[in-house]
């Protein structure tokens, strides 16, 4: 799998797992890619933490440089019905757990749920942003990531670098396999048929407890 592949493989994975009508925060990077790979009848509502509701990719017609640009300064439009706000409204939505699910990335995500993914020390960065709101005031986390960092794992028994929040992911997609962050541990629930279990553990710090009822990858 190339690198592009690899990208769509986990995003259209991740976008089986809304529901028609959820209000859904999507994170820079991958994320954003969602709204091109939703089933077929299902629609959400995007919110963007710099203060917008009902965000769809930018297309050349709606581009507007000045106005609409989500919160990893992506520009976008929005859609029919939608709204801007200032932030102190956008984070009463995430913090008063109004958000069904966030979808974002990570540099590394532990068995217990916990998540890093907002610096690497000694290197500069823009800020947290709304990663460590919304990790804990979404009703449901999902992490989208690659499987490993240059061979490393990320998903490891515990998190090395600075934590943005601690026991919040439910749910982890990459492109070896589906886990679901359980009170016993990291369940592998579906698997990438290119791969083995055990290749997949092995790309794993962190111990999977393999499901009995292992299914290929959606």
């Amino acid at each position: 799998m190339d690198k592009e592949n690899i990208k769509s493989y986990i995003i259209a994975r991740a976008a089986k797992e809304l529901k028609d009508g959820d209000i859904v925060n999507l994170g820079i990077g991958m994320p954003t890619m969602i709204p091109n790979y939703l089933p077929e009848g299902v629609e959400v509502t995007i919110q963007a933490e710099n203060g917008l509701m009902g965000v769809v990719p930018c297309t050349k017609e709606s581009y507007d440089p000045v106005y609409k640009v989500d919160a990893g300064a992506t520009p976008v439009t929005v859609a029919p019905g939608g709204c801007y706000f200032d932030s102190c409204t956008s984070f009463g939505m995430i913090r008063g757990g109004h958000i069904d699910v966030t979808v974002l990335g990570a540099l590394e995500v532990d068995e217990k749920g916990s998540i890093s993914n907002w610096i690497i020390p000694g290197k500069k960065l823009p800020g947290m942003g709304g990663a460590m709101d919304l990790v804990v005031g979404a009703k449901r986390v999902i992490v989208t990531m690659e499987h490993t960092q240059k061979g490393e794992p990320k998903i490891l028994k515990n998190c090395r670098l600075p934590l943005t929040a601690i026991n919040c992911v439910d749910l982890i997609i990459t492109e070896m396999g589906v886990m679901e962050v359980t009170d016993a541990g990291l369940v592998l629930s579906e698997i990438n048929p290119e791969f083995t279990p055990e290749q997949v553990q092995g790309a794993t710090e962190a111990t999977l407890i393999v499901s009995p009822n292992l299914k290929p990858m959606a």
